[in-house]
């Protein structure tokens, strides 16, 4: 397997943007009656807009990158033995989220984006995230830093808050909604412990406020590889240090056992105490 190389990262980045450009943005907030449909509550939620993105981005990274192999969040609502085993191939992966925050999309709500992994052997290498809206990306490679990229091609880097030192001058993110009584409550209300909370229902926009330095945390409990494998590596790029509930190393294949992020090792255990408080 050839390495993705900087033109292949610069390709997939344009990708998200004419998927933004083409299937997205024309749909948003001008969705039809019939263009918005539930999968599992009213709070999981499919579109048109979804559907349409993820079939473009698949056709182009299978055309450009023969033999991979797409993980794509609706392929698997469709057909949820895509997920099994799939971390394992020798094949490269592409982990595809067309619209993280459909909610948020179907609401009419400014807080999404596209969001992609890659995968080899295992490992994620890289991982980027595009916001429609604004129109730029995060993004990193594995071993090489995280940045932002602004539309006009300009890159900074992205770096991690400094350690807050106390969860009570900590702001962070917490989705507690699909954890079990009695810990979605208990988190629910140890969230009062710190500085203050954002909830955007969005991964692609937390992660973002957290490798770049403007929170502290972000807990999540569900772990669907296209919500977390490009965040996670962004974050981690960007100083930052992402754990499971127990301590464990996070991994593609997981997909239970939480998420928490935070900017160093000691900022977790600060957390994962706070958060747990009896």
């Amino acid at each position: 397997m050839i390495p993705l190389g900087s033109a292949d990262m610069d390709w997939l980045a344009t990708l998200l943007q004419e998927a933004g450009d083409t299937e997205i943005m024309p749909r948003f907030r001008n969705l039809g009656d019939d263009a918005v449909q539930e999968k599992t509550s009213a709070a999981d939620l499919v579109t048109e807009a979804d559907v349409a993105a993820e079939r473009m981005i698949t056709a182009a990274l299978l055309a450009r990158f023969p033999g991979s192999l797409v993980i794509g969040e609706e392929a698997v609502s469709d057909n949820p033995a895509l997920l099994d085993d799939w971390s394992k191939t020798d094949r490269r992966a592409f982990v595809v989220d067309p619209i993280d925050g459909t909610f948020n999309f179907a609401s009419g709500v400014a807080s999404f984006g596209v969001m992609l992994a890659v995968v080899e052997a295992g490992e994620t290498v890289a991982g980027i995230i595009h916001d429609p809206v604004g129109k730029d990306w995060i993004m990193a490679e594995k071993g090489a830093g995280a940045v932002l990229r602004r539309p006009d091609g300009r890159e900074s880097a992205l770096r991690v808050a400094a350690p807050a030192g106390a969860m009570a001058a900590m702001i962070g993110s917490a989705s507690w909604q699909y954890m079990a009584e009695p810990e979605r409550s208990l988190i629910a209300r140890n969230q009062g412990l710190g500085l203050g909370s954002v909830g955007y229902r969005c991964s692609a926009q937390e992660y973002r406020l957290l490798a770049g330095g403007h929170i502290h945390y972000v807990l999540y409990h569900k772990l669907m590889p296209w919500d977390h494998l490009a965040g996670s590596l962004i974050t981690q790029e960007a100083g930052g240090y992402v754990r499971r509930f127990d301590g464990s190393v996070y991994r593609p294949e997981h997909l239970d056992g939480g998420l928490l992020v935070t900017p160093d090792a000691d900022s977790w255990d600060i957390v994962r105490e706070a958060l747990w408080r009896a």
